[in-house]
């Protein structure tokens, strides 16, 4: 599983910016697309988490491996 920091990378590749950040929740927005909270920790983000992020940010898993 990917790191916050590996999300965070992918998103922003796809347009996401950062509009704030509160505690460790940093807040996404994007010109079109829904506005996205990720949890910035330490370590791996669990599998449904992560794949609910993806999810809510109108992308797949296979989208996020390049496949």
């Amino acid at each position: 599983m990917p790191t916050a920091k590996d999300l965070l990378r992918f998103l922003r590749r796809q347009g996401y910016r950062e509009k704030r950040q509160t505690g460790s929740h940093l807040i996404l927005e994007h010109p079109t697309r829904r506005m996205l909270v990720i949890p910035v920790h330490k370590g791996d983000i669990p599998r449904g988490l992560f794949l609910q992020v993806l999810k809510d940010a109108g992308f797949s898993e296979e989208d996020y491996l390049g496949r």
